[in-house]
């Protein structure tokens, strides 16, 4: 047989060699993981497509360089598609764009070295046959939609607990009161007093009877969301916390258990079912976190003690300084009160109520979360420029991958997790 002769002549009017099936075309295409990521070739690409799409994110505020497995290949083996040959190039910014790489992966911990305990849950607590309902699952994971906000909530044991086989002490509560557009949908998470005996349980309690008598109060709490009353949803909320945490005082009380150990912080969060509303109330007890993320970038938006004002309420604040009537109170003189027999002493100081309400923008995600989850948000940059990539895509995380994000690990950080976030369409 004669060897193959050259390629033919190209057809008119195709710009291009004809070649024999038994020959194949070379592929100009070059493997993402090997050369486009040498320093020379990226820059070259740079500079002559300087609106690639894998262009590196802007950085965050103290955001390290990414490490791990996110540090050359944080797009797995997605390339921007080619023009095909013998089309007019489309100078348009959507074309030059191109499709958008799939979110960072997540990680299983960040820092210089994983966290000493294991990753996944060792030992189960003590279970008691004749008290069952006093146990409590290791997570727990809720997910909605309503309005215009995605709503992605967690309950997590910490890595302590999990090795020592202790129950998990933060609660978590969605409830939906209402429908259509008059909807109201709460998210409470409290948190029990450290290493106190049945904190778990009192978490649980409190986050029911606030629940409870939200429901109640729906209507009124939804109408005055959608018409921004803000003083009135303070007044309201503090009141209903106040009975709230007093009702948990007097069941420590009737238990034989001291009041200080029996306690629980509370964390708890409105949304109305109105798409054209836009506001988000928050509002609660103890210690915490609140935290926005707009435009990449995290905003520590947790209420100070010092801006916690307004009229005083029953179990919270100081007296008048004068009467109604204007009539201007006496002095203290230092002079000693002798205690009524008729009056209960007065109680240790309790925490000050919290409430922020919040106009989201289109893009914003509101995160609400209790003391395991904001102190290491706030103490490891890194964490929160893991979330800030994996959260700041047009959708918002599914409830599995929600999940996986907020057990990424940080050493020096094994309690309890708890996580409400709320993604505005």
């Amino acid at each position: 047989m004669s060897a193959p002769g050259p390629a033919s002549a190209p057809p008119p009017g195709t710009g291009r060699p004809v070649v024999p099936p038994s020959v194949p075309e070379a592929s100009p295409a070059r493997h993402p993981a090997t050369e486009p990521s040498r320093p020379d070739d990226r820059a070259a690409a740079s500079e002559a497509n300087p609106s690639a799409p894998d262009d590196p994110a802007p950085a965050l505020p103290g955001r390290p360089p990414p490490s791990g497995p996110t540090a050359d290949t944080a797009y797995g083996d997605w390339t921007p598609a080619a023009p095909s040959d013998g089309e007019p190039a489309d100078e348009s910014p959507a074309s030059r764009l191109g499709p958008l790489p799939p979110p960072l992966p997540s990680r299983v911990h960040v820092g210089t070295r994983p966290p000493t305990y294991d990753a996944e849950p060792t030992a189960l607590p003590a279970a008691d046959p004749d008290d069952l309902d006093a146990l409590v699952p290791d997570t727990v994971l809720d997910g909605a939609r309503y309005g215009a906000c995605t709503l992605r909530a967690v309950s997590v044991r910490g890595d302590s607990a999990r090795y020592r086989g202790e129950p998990r002490r933060d609660a978590l509560l969605t409830a939906r009161f209402g429908s259509g557009e008059r909807a109201l949908v709460l998210v409470a998470l409290a948190t029990g007093t450290r290493t106190a005996p049945g904190a778990h349980l009192a978490a649980a309690e409190v986050c029911r009877w606030i629940a409870a008598a939200v429901g109640r109060s729906h209507e009124r709490l939804a109408a005055d969301i959608r018409a921004a009353r803000r003083t009135d949803l303070k007044a309201g909320l503090h009141r209903l916390t106040d009975r709230v945490l007093g009702k948990l005082r007097a069941a420590a009380t009737e238990q034989g258990l001291d009041p200080d150990d029996y306690a629980a912080s509370m964390r708890c969060l409105l949304l109305s079912g109105d798409p054209e509303c836009r506001t988000r109330v928050f509002f609660g007890v103890g210690p915490g976190g609140l935290f926005r993320l707009r435009e990449r970038e995290w905003q520590d938006i947790e209420p100070e003690v010092a801006e916690v004002t307004g009229e005083p309420v029953l179990g919270f604040g100081s007296a008048p300084h004068e009467t109604p009537d204007g009539d201007r109170l006496t002095m203290d003189l230092g002079i000693p009160t002798p205690p009524s027999p008729y009056e209960p002493a007065p109680g240790p100081p309790r925490e000050p109520f919290r409430f922020r309400t919040s106009v989201a923008r289109p893009g914003d995600v509101l995160l609400m979360c209790g003391t395991g989850f904001a102190e290491p948000l706030r103490g490891e940059p890194v964490l929160r420029a893991h979330l800030a990539d994996r959260w700041s895509g047009h959708e918002p995380p599914g409830l599995t991958a929600y999940l996986a994000d907020t057990q990424v690990r940080v050493k020096g950080y094994a309690d309890d997790r708890t996580a409400v976030a709320v993604w505005e369409a």
